[in-house]
């Protein structure tokens, strides 16, 4: 990881801060935003004050995935040992596969240890079970016993597992309630899509994840869903995209949308716009292997928020841009050859939600540089945009951006043009001509620190150039005399691949 910084003159008198000196009323508001469980642990180390703030966010979430090569016992062990730390435990999640299964045999009581720890947990609130082994046993059956007999109900309940349920399983389960968050992911067996269940959850129940849609009647998920009105939150895998319009019609409530888009021959019937919920967030997951484009989909994706007020939109498509080259068409804008968004698509969307839009992901589906001047200049909120484009140089990112003064994040994947391509191939009376684009990445630190520090984007800190990650923060280094002086620093890092966030 590379670093670099940028050091303004001015400074700022800093006095020495101890931990005694801290209010206490506040330090659970400090410690909240830790993220690890050693950095929790650290801090019951420091003092007694601490101890007594961060044991109780030690012990909030146990997960019990561990390499079954690892000294480490499950939390069960400690919960029966030390019972008063059971108060604290609010979210649970059991491994059934490389945990369960695979240390029986190193620790024959643990079955029988987590069923007892699981009874000792009086405020629990989210539970989660996941099963990435093709066996079955009665462990999730004995776990769902012991869940119903709490004084408060569960609030969530997460269910991830290669194997099918199984009838029994799935009558118990539908004998819970109160529950106001619920993702069932099952690969095999009948599609659990809470038929006989969604009636008793309808007063409570308003995030929902069905991983498995498909082969389901849409007439059985409409039924389902209209059960549940007070719903914010949907997810859907597997659905058909002609029925999406319809379960929205029962869901007046929803604001986030997440769902696939798999086209069909039959016309989807599109709702009065005093029909459909408003969403604030919609992630549509879709296949695009051709480069002209699903005809439909930005017809489809326009349909189901005809409301004003959708902040984010993020489209995980698989695209193919197999051609190599860079194609200028009769209007002079340059492309990749695949996969691209229309333009009509993108005027009627910042003419509905140009007042709202945040987040513009779409991932590798491209974006012409002028498609990306007039996002800048029609979604005077964008926060985030995220696309591919073809530009022949780092000046051409900077003209693209330039102005947009919330912008705080910015992910392309670059196709670079050429440097010694002839200017007559850009010219836009050029009907079809195709210039090889660079495969390396000429953005450097350098660059990012340029793009940051630019007044036209103030806040721009985040940058994404392929696998390159360039992140920037304001940070404060002690100086002479214990003044404390600004520094503005930049990492450069590879960016991770995150197949399904």
């Amino acid at each position: 990881m590379r670093r670099h910084s940028e050091r303004p003159s001015r400074s700022f008198y800093r006095t020495p801060l101890v931990t005694d000196d801290l209010p206490f009323d506040i330090l659970p508001i400090i410690l909240q935003a830790l993220s690890t469980r050693q950095d929790y642990l650290a801090c019951t180390l420091v003092s007694k004050t601490f101890n007594r703030i961060a044991t109780p966010l030690l012990y909030r979430e146990l997960n019990s995935r561990a390499i079954p090569e690892s000294p480490l016992h499950h939390p069960a062990s400690t919960i029966l040992k030390r019972p008063e730390l059971a108060k604290y435990v609010r979210h649970v999640t059991e491994t059934a596969g490389s945990v369960h299964r695979s240390l029986c045999t190193r620790f024959p009581t643990m079955a029988g240890d987590i069923l007892r720890a699981l009874s000792l947990y009086t405020k629990l609130i989210s539970f989660a079970w996941i099963d990435d082994s093709i066996e079955t046993d009665n462990t999730l059956l004995s776990l769902i016993h012991v869940i119903r007999d709490h004084q408060h109900p569960l609030r969530e309940l997460t269910i991830r597992t290669h194997s099918d349920l199984g009838t029994e399983v799935w009558s118990k389960l539908n004998t819970l309630t109160g529950l106001h968050s619920i993702s069932l992911w099952c690969m095999e067996g009948p599609p659990r899509v809470l038929q006989g269940w969604s009636e008793p959850l309808g007063s409570t129940l308003s995030h929902l994840e069905l991983g498995r849609c498909a082969g389901v009647p849409p007439t059985i998920l409409v039924t389902v869903l209209s059960h549940l009105p007070l719903l914010t939150n949907l997810r859907l895998k597997g659905a058909p995209a002609t029925s999406i319009p319809t379960i929205l019609t029962c869901l007046p409530n929803l604001q986030i949308l997440d769902t696939e888009y798999l086209p069909s021959f039959r016309t989807a019937q599109v709702p009065p716009p005093n029909q459909m919920p408003t969403l604030k967030s919609l992630i549509v997951r879709t296949n695009i292997v051709d480069t002209v484009g699903p005809g439909k989909l930005w017809t489809w994706i326009k349909d189901i928020v005809p409301n004003p007020g959708l902040e984010k939109l993020k489209l995980h498509a698989f695209t193919m841009n197999n051609s190599g080259y860079i194609c200028t068409g009769a209007a002079g804008k340059m492309s990749s050859g695949g996969t691209m968004v229309s333009e009509m698509f993108l005027k009627k969307l910042a003419k509905l939600h140009g007042n709202w839009l945040r987040e513009f992901d779409i991932g590798t589906v491209e974006l012409t540089m002028s498609d990306i001047r007039y996002l800048k200049t029609s979604f005077a909120k964008l926060e985030l945009l995220a696309c591919a484009v073809a530009v022949p140089d780092v000046t051409a990112i900077q003209l693209m951006i330039s102005g947009a003064r919330k912008l705080h994040t910015l992910k392309l994947n670059v196709f670079w043009i050429a440097m010694n391509v002839g200017k007559e191939v850009l010219l836009p009376n050029a009907s079809l001509a195709y210039v090889k684009y660079q495969k390396e990445t000429p953005f450097t630190l350098e660059h990012a620190i340029g793009l940051m520090l630019t007044p036209e984007n103030p806040k721009l800190k985040t940058i994404e150039i392929g696998k390159h990650l360039f992140y920037g923060q304001w940070i404060l280094v002690e100086g002479e005399n214990e003044r404390g002086i600004p520094k503005f620093e930049v990492a450069a890092s590879m960016a991770e691949d995150k197949w399904i966030s």
